[in-house]
């Protein structure tokens, strides 16, 4: 009996030790703009590293040995496939090491809270972080509705765009709303539990009300509905209640939840101005664009996808005309997932996840509900379940799984909506497994610390990178020109980002880009920083071919050094990449104003450009200086 109690004990500390790590690592990303800065990410690495480390040692060492869920096991294939479609497929491997990273940290989150979180107090501890980070995203909502529009977290300041909604301390309110999505349902349940306080009611009540006019600062149309198609489809899912029920409790839903959108609209001028965006454009207007996109790059190749982290290089291919937007993401998870990773990818991710939410749905009803403890897990369930849905819908729409810390939101909820196992008398392990066990679990610590150090050290290159590039278009963007001892800053950076990951092509270009900027602020040296960046710009493109900006910084290099036929070249690769893009077309008359008998092939370049994007003042500029001839 008291060695039970001891193991119960040790077992309790590694579930606290682990729930600890993961607290932490919630509230560090989502309150640093919810991961999505490299910097960031250096530390959320870290700490994910950590917990997944301390996770396997729980399994080796704990005792006795408690039966696993198996549903974190059905998703290595997928992560598996993942790593073979950025080795053999993906264009961009390392834009595709940093999506593949963002898989990996969701599904180790997910594994890490069903298997090693355990028990109730624990777990509530952990429902509680994410409420309590809940009501600070809100609080900081209110600040920037009300106070500071343009206030972001980490000195940042809010683009125009979005100056009238609430982001909390991401950068996107689509965002905030997205968090907003998985708590709401799963806080109203609690307010409603037959066995609720009158302060219980009180007090989950208030926080609903929170959360709910948080979501409406949000503005966000896709969350609004991914919430309120939810709320209909919960009480049609309710296996234990008559179909005559479930409709009208369906039907009761649907008219409450109108009730509650005639109210918003005639109080709100925000939600007017939204709904009536909606109407006026008959629908989104940049989405369709980027859905058509991905849609065509699945088509390209719907077996095995582009590649990991493919997409926004690729869209060049389908750039309409007019559309000047850097997309990065699709706004359709996914539809990113089929475009970059195709029917094989989508099928072994999705096929998962459907299957793990049909046995948990099927679990939870046939769960036995006669005690109080039965029924209240059975309402917090289903209230996460709701909120997951409502989540999955708006992710028809937008981007979540690539911001961390709504990834690890996620994972953490959808964790806890899974029925948990019942240990069994035959749960206890051999000795000869415990030995074999014990040894995997250090040959997978071992692993995850070799990852871990591999990716802390391309975040930390990107973060270079980064923080070079933004200093360096400070300078332009104030009209101050190229600054010698900027450039040299900048360039020491990159260089470092380079020394720390050398397969970072983005890092080379930009590279390339300060070296051949050099020449402007040291003038005499113009072939010697040419041939300098010239060396930058093809790392970049034997890394990869396919991004158009790789070949205009060859061709920029090219000219600088005077191999004015080579140059052109580069600047024609650059152009049948990116048709459509009016910075390829500016580049290639720049190229072609260099030689006075190509004046009126550059006119024709700079007119396409101009005609991609009227707003382009380099191009304006460019026109007007070959207008005035010698």
């Amino acid at each position: 009996m008291q060695a039970t109690d001891s193991s119960s004990a040790r077992s309790s500390r590694w579930e606290w030790a682990q729930l600890t790590l993961l607290g932490a690592n919630l509230i560090w990303t989502t309150l640093c703009l919810g991961g999505y800065r490299s910097e960031t990410m250096v530390v959320t690495t870290a700490l994910a590293g950590a917990l997944f480390v301390l996770h396997l040692a729980a399994l080796a060492y704990e005792t006795p040995a408690l039966p696993r869920h198996r549903a974190d096991l059905w998703l290595l294939p997928f992560l598996g496939y993942v790593v073979l479609n950025i080795l053999l497929v993906s264009p961009v491997p390392w834009l595709g090491w940093r999506d593949a990273w963002n898989w990996t940290m969701m599904i180790a989150t997910f594994s890490v809270v069903l298997n090693g979180i355990r028990s109730a107090a624990p777990r509530r501890v952990l429902l509680g972080v994410l409420i309590g980070l809940g009501l600070i995203a809100v609080a900081m909502g209110c600040y920037q509705r009300f106070v500071a529009p343009g206030w972001l977290m980490l000195g940042r300041h809010q683009v125009d765009q979005f100056l009238h909604r609430a982001s909390g301390p991401f950068g996107i309110p689509n965002s905030l709303a997205a968090l907003l999505l998985l708590l709401l349902p799963a806080v109203s349940v609690r307010a409603f539990r037959r066995s609720a306080s009158v302060t219980q009611r009180v007090l989950w009540g208030w926080i609903g009300a929170v959360f709910a006019f948080g979501l409406l600062l949000t503005l966000s149309r896709g969350a609004w509905l991914g919430l309120a198609l939810a709320c209909v489809i919960w009480p049609l899912a309710i296996r234990r209640w008559r179909w005559s029920r479930r409709l009208a409790v369906a039907v009761a839903v649907s008219i409450g939840l109108s009730v509650v959108g005639a109210v918003a609209y005639q109080a709100s001028p925000g939600v007017r101005d939204r709904v009536g965006q909606l109407v006026t454009h008959g629908g989104e207007l940049s989405r369709p664009i980027l859905w058509r996109a991905g849609w065509e790059l699945f088509r390209d190749r719907p077996l095995t996808g582009t590649g990991g982290g493919s997409y926004n290089t690729l869209f060049e291919r389908h750039r309409p005309k007019g559309f000047i937007d850097d997309p990065q993401w699709a706004h359709n998870d996914y539809l990113n997932t089929l475009s970059d990773y195709g029917l094989i990818g989508f099928g072994l991710f999705f096929g998962v996840v459907a299957s793990v939410a049909w046995r948990s749905w099927r679990q939870a009803g046939a769960n036995d509900r006669r005690s109080r403890a039965g029924r209240d897990a059975f309402a917090v369930g289903g209230g996460l379940g709701v909120g997951l849905l409502a989540f999955a819908i708006h992710l028809g729409v937008d981007f979540h799984w690539k911001i961390p810390a709504l990834a690890l939101a996620f994972a953490t909820c959808a964790a806890l909506a899974v029925p948990p196992i019942s240990p069994a008398p035959s749960a206890i392990v051999t000795r000869p497994r415990r030995r074999w066990a014990r040894g995997a679990a250090w040959a997978g610590m071992v692993a995850t610390v070799l990852v871990v150090v591999g990716v802390v050290r391309m975040q930390q290159a990107e973060a270079l990178r980064n923080e070079a590039r933004q200093a360096i278009d400070r300078q332009f963007h104030g009209r101050t020109g190229p600054d010698a001892a900027g450039l040299r800053e900048a360039m020491g950076a990159l260089e470092r980002a380079v020394a720390l990951d050398p397969a970072n092509a983005q890092a080379w270009s930009d590279l390339a880009f300060v070296r051949a900027l050099q020449t402007f602020a040291e003038s005499g040296r113009g072939p010697a920083w040419g041939e300098a960046a010239e060396i930058a710009a093809r790392r970049a493109i034997a890394a990869s071919g396919v991004v158009p900006e790789f070949w205009i910084r060859l061709g920029v290099a090219l000219d600088l050094r005077g191999q004015t036929d080579a140059a052109r070249a580069a600047f024609e690769r650059a152009r049948d990449l990116a048709p459509q893009h009016s910075h390829v077309w500016y580049y290639y008359a720049c190229h072609l104003s260099r030689d006075t008998k190509q004046r009126e092939a550059a006119l024709r370049a700079v007119a396409i450009c101009l005609s991609l994007d009227p707003g382009n003042t380099e191009g304006e500029a460019l026109r007007a200086k070959l207008n005035v001839r010698p």
